[in-house]
């Protein structure tokens, strides 16, 4: 049920676009980012810029093409992007955000998993026919 509090906390209209973090969201999120490694250069773009570059890309849906001005160039963050879902930084980051979430207004705080559903996909894979044809028609 919508109360002034919880409006008041799922506000996103001082935000430059919904899908930037708050700095309460940020504040989970910047725990989880591997920080730069020794030695080469340092760090040029701001991290939180690149969340929310990524946010604003897997929220939307756009192109990479698409990316506004105001967001860090699109090969930077598709480099980001690449390189944090090979690490599990970005799972790491959504579930992070998606418990947070969930404990946040209900009761449950573990994250939904799809992984369930894989045994029963095998097995319908076992009772596959034989060449595509029923087996009442096979003889």
């Amino acid at each position: 049920m919508w109360t002034n509090e919880n409006r008041a906390r799922y506000d996103r209209s001082r935000l430059r676009y919904p899908s930037d973090l708050t700095d309460a969201e940020w504040a989970h999120v910047a725990l989880l980012i591997a920080p730069a490694k020794r030695g080469g250069n340092r760090r040029h773009v701001d991290e939180r810029e690149v969340v929310n570059g990524l946010m604003y890309v897997l929220s939307t849906g756009c192109q990479w093409r698409a990316v506004p001005k105001d967001l860090p160039p699109r090969s930077t963050l598709y480099d980001y992007f690449d390189r944090w879902n090979w690490d599990g930084t970005l799972v790491r980051i959504h579930e992070a955000l998606y418990v947070k979430c969930r404990q946040g207004g209900q009761a449950r705080g573990e994250p939904h998993r799809r992984d369930h559903r894989q045994p029963e996909r095998q097995e319908r894979r076992k009772r596959s026919y034989a060449g595509g044809r029923r087996p009442d028609l096979v003889g």
